[in-house]
């Protein structure tokens, strides 16, 4: 799987306005038949395809850096299994390309400004490096993911009506079938995310929530090392209603929750 499109990677586009692209990297001419064939914009859906590949090629190097530089070890296991799903989402997007008869390695003018927007959100995160406060790092941090989560969920919806609106054909079940499997990752990614913004700012203005602690537990030999499967057993002890879907952070978060409550 590739994650930067150049060049030297064979990547393909299309010379927009102002962009020059060298004759042999240029995208030929031509509409998808397949995509023509499920009865809708061959030009427009490939190019939507290549920029929400390239939306999720930003977003495994996004996870890849903040898992590298956060300061938690609750936030860096979520982040590194994040990351994970977010590679096998480009691989599953460059497979439907394929399917339809395009390039995975072709970068639409969308895409481009999609990478652009990604390295934006990635450069967030590094302007508070050095803070006295390093939770507003970590804060920051977790807000970029929150707003490529938020895309990322928005482009897997839209892939999932264009599947129901197509033709009845291969390509149409299969995007179906790939849509169904990421978009519940997807929710996920974006709920986490969101909430766990949310609490961690709460817990800094002062409100108890389920992450209160987070915000001065790191990687110490303090910090909760243990695997989700340790973590579900203490949760079933506790009896915490939800422990089943939880991630593993979620897990630590409602077990310190309970116990700050029996304490």
């Amino acid at each position: 799987m590739t994650i930067v499109v150049t060049n030297e990677t064979g990547g393909t586009a299309q010379p927009v306005g102002a962009t020059y692209v060298s004759p042999e990297r240029q995208m030929p001419a031509g509409e998808s038949a397949t995509l023509v064939e499920a009865g809708v914009d061959a030009t427009f859906v490939a190019d939507f395809l290549s920029a929400c590949v390239a939306h999720e090629r930003c977003g495994v190097q996004l996870y890849r850096s903040v898992a590298g530089r956060t300061g938690h070890v609750e936030l860096r296991a979520q982040y590194e299994e994040f990351g994970d799903e977010t590679r096998e989402h480009v691989d599953k997007l460059e497979r439907l390309i394929t399917a339809a008869d395009g390039d995975p390695q072709y970068v639409s003018a969308s895409a481009r400004a999609a990478e652009k927007a990604g390295a934006g959100l990635l450069e967030s995160t590094y302007m508070l490096d050095g803070s006295v406060d390093p939770t507003t790092t970590e804060l920051a941090m977790l807000e970029a993911v929150m707003l490529a989560e938020t895309k990322d969920r928005s482009n897997w919806e839209l892939l999932a009506r264009l599947a129901e609106a197509m033709a009845d054909s291969e390509l149409r079940r299969r995007m179906e079938t790939v849509t169904s499997e990421v978009l519940a990752q997807e929710e996920k990614h974006y709920t986490w995310a969101r909430d766990t913004r949310g609490g961690m700012l709460l817990a800094l203005a002062g409100i108890p929530t389920a992450f209160d602690g987070l915000s001065s537990r790191g990687t110490s030999a303090g910090g909760d090392e243990r695997t989700r499967d340790e973590l579900y057993t203490s949760a079933q002890e506790l009896n915490i209603p939800g422990r089943s879907q939880m991630t593993k952070a979620e897990l630590q978060a409602a077990i310190v929750e309970q116990e700050g409550q029996q304490s």
